[in-house]
């Protein structure tokens, strides 16, 4: 018989709790995600080449997963209290009838126990189906496929999200039930009444509203114009001037609404007065839960936001160019490369011919190019390249040798008349650094050789002549053969030879698998080599490290958020249980009062997320125009689609959470009855 209450009122809290009990699924698939990312098959095959990384980053997760863990208790806590809160002449009555404390106890224990079962029967295979689905969109946003896949199961993770999200939930149980438990019958059997109210001051709040705006402005400002990198005495501004901005704005608006809806009651009919008040009154006295909500739904805007760039960035900053680097003589790689079994995996290699100008037979002036580059707006960074690229650049490229390149990625070859380079250089993951040289470029930049004035194209070219890291060139000038033979010290040996893998080869076997097979071979010819797979797993790490865990930190914070949101309306609806029951007497009906109802949950929802949102608009300016800079050759375009994703996905869950609410206020108006005076 015991069990059977425990199933029944466990079935019931589910059902008269939605917004709760999904929560806390989605707090179990977030907590199983965490915990498998090692077990994943990015993150076996990043052991395999950046294991130390790897094994710092797996050193985080356990960091990570406690502290959300202990956002979730109080996420846990608050929406128990709530729970408990509307069952308290229920315990009363039982409490009445005879039942022992300690039953009573062991009771909610249980059906926090079978509660927790249930969620994670429900939110386990919701994480693996999710888990198998971050692996491959993973993989894909870096160019790998399917390395291979297969589906991964990991107890241990399984284990660390039951044990943690139990103990959680009982902890935070056990502390309410002896709170409920050492209560008196006739103290649970009371009436709910509402706390008592103190409204501030008008000219009080409306100070606090005006100080509240010029906080966040300021903040804004400082954010868009100051933050330039990571400098922490800034960050610290901002979060100082946005956190008191942001208390303040909600400490003082309930004056503004108060001042609004006195203008427009006059002029309205209905419930509207009744509506805004209601309004009002939760904006005051509930104004800090209003701005941590807010404040949460900003973190978590960002951290998607930033997560969203990484990957972008990352996944698209390094267009494969060529699958290996080999070095040697033409006859070793030769040898080795039309071997029998490396005929049939490669679609074609050849030269690339990069050397060290001959400064000693040949005069080189920078000075028309420096001209350029002071006409560019200053600034410290174009400060800096004109004092590295001064004197000379000392790399010279073959044009044949990158035009070679260049159609191995489908782009158009450079044409060199005469007297003219081009600029080369590989630091394009400064956007500024690209810009900054394009723009001089493009205003008739040019060198002198020997005395011979050579033009500089308008462009600047910047895909990577080696599969990795075999040579990073600042700058560097590619010139054409001619000029290059006559140009460099040892013009007739490569820098290295570049090899393309078969097309087919790749599509049969995916681009992973295709490496590992080539490198394998090429690991037995003694040849020293560099692949682009060593990449592949850099930027791969990169990937992972941050816009995973800033996306699933993110994730938390909105359910938290939003979890705060919800509940503290429908407690203070709850608390206000008898105005609903005087108007019902003063022959308002059900449906007037539902409607007042939803009009309430959407603007207290605004009013929280239209904060956030303006917030974060700033936050995600400020970020990509600092130390979030998209790389050269990353589609800004791509990112833009891919945020607007994203935030279809954040409107799509916040109408989810408004509609429970709505759904769960409008439960317990249409249960109200007239005769119920308690």
């Amino acid at each position: 018989m015991f069990f059977k209450y425990v199933q029944r009122n466990a079935s019931k809290n589910r059902k008269n709790n939605g917004l709760f009990f999904g929560s806390l699924v989605i707090a179990i698939v977030a907590f199983y995600t965490l915990l498998s990312l090692g077990d994943q098959d990015v993150m076996l095959f990043l052991k395999t080449m950046e294991s130390d990384a790897v094994s710092r980053l797996m050193l985080m997760i356990p960091v990570i997963y406690i502290i959300s863990l202990f956002f979730v208790f109080f996420l846990v806590y608050f929406a128990y209290r709530y729970q408990l809160d509307n069952r308290k002449k229920e315990f009363g009555l039982y409490m009445m009838m005879g039942m022992k404390r300690n039953k009573l106890f062991a009771m909610l224990m249980s059906e926090t126990l079978w509660n927790s079962i249930i969620s994670v029967l429900i939110g386990l295979p919701i994480a693996l189906l999710l888990t198998e689905g971050i692996s491959l969109a993973t993989a894909k946003v870096v160019g790998l496929g399917i390395i291979g896949h297969r589906i991964s199961f990991s107890i241990s993770a399984v284990l660390g999200t039951v044990i943690g999200f139990v103990i959680v939930q009982l902890i935070a149980m056990f502390f309410l039930c002896v709170e409920f438990s050492r209560k008196e019958p006739m103290q649970l059997l009371q009436m709910d009444s509402a706390d008592k109210q103190v409204s501030i001051p008008q000219k009080t709040g409306w100070l606090c509203f005006v100080l509240g705006l010029i906080f966040l402005i300021l903040a804004y400002v400082v954010g868009v114009i100051m933050l330039r990198g990571l400098d922490l005495g800034i960050v610290a501004l901002i979060l100082v001037l946005g956190g008191t901005g942001t208390f303040l704005f909600y400490h003082g608006i309930g004056v503004f609404i108060g001042r609004r809806i006195h203008q427009k009651s006059s002029s309205q009919s209905g419930l509207f007065t009744f509506t805004g008040r209601q309004i009002q009154e939760n904006v005051l006295h509930q104004y800090k839960a209003l701005a941590i909500s807010s404040l949460l739904l900003l973190m978590a805007l960002a951290c998607v936001s930033f997560g969203i760039g990484i990957a972008s960035g990352r996944g698209s900053a390094d267009v494969r160019t060529t699958d290996f680097s080999i070095e040697g003589t033409e006859q070793e790689v030769s040898e080795a490369l039309n071997a029998e079994a490396n005929r049939k995996l490669i679609s074609t290699y050849y030269p690339m011919f990069l050397s060290h100008m001959d400064i000693n037979t040949h005069e080189c002036s920078m000075a028309g190019l420096n001209t350029a580059l002071i006409s560019q707006p200053k600034t410290e960074l174009r400060n800096n390249i004109i004092e590295n690229i001064s004197n000379r650049i000392d790399y010279i490229i073959s044009a044949t040798s990158y035009n070679n390149l260049l159609e191995s990625i489908g782009k158009e070859p450079i044409r060199l008349e005469k007297n003219q380079v081009a600029l080369y250089t590989s630091m394009k993951d400064s956007r500024d650094f690209i810009d900054i040289l394009n723009g001089a470029l493009k205003s008739g930049a040019y060198i002198e050789i020997d005395n011979q004035r050579y033009e500089l194209l308008n462009d600047i070219y910047y895909d990577n002549v080696v599969a990795d890291r075999k040579i990073t060139l600042y700058s560097a000038l590619i010139v054409s053969d001619e000029n290059y033979q006559n140009w460099v010290t040892d013009n007739n040996e490569p820098f290295c030879w570049n090899l393309l893998l078969s097309p087919d080869l790749v599509k049969k076997q995916g681009l992973m698998q295709s490496l590992l097979l080539m490198e394998k071979n090429l690991a037995g010819t003694g040849l020293e080599y560099e692949s682009y797979i060593e990449g592949v797993g850099r930027n791969l790490f990169y990937t992972v490290a941050a816009s995973y865990l800033t996306i699933y930190l993110g994730i938390l914070f909105m359910i938290i958020a939003n979890t705060v949101i919800g509940l503290k309306y429908l407690i203070q609806q709850r608390t206000n249980k008898h105005r609903y029951l005087t108007l019902l007497m003063f022959g308002v009906n059900k449906k007037e009062l539902c409607d007042s109802a939803r009009k309430q949950i959407r603007l207290y929802f605004f009013l929280v997320l239209g904060m956030a949102v303006c917030s974060s608009v700033f936050a995600v300016w400020s970020m990509f125009t600092s130390f979030m800079k998209l790389p050269a050759g990353v589609s800004a375009s791509g990112v833009i689609l891919l945020s607007g994703i994203g935030f279809i996905l954040f409107v799509v869950i916040e109408f989810i959470y408004i509609t429970i609410v709505e759904h769960a206020s409008k439960r317990e108006i249409l249960e109200l009855k007239v005769t119920d005076r308690r």
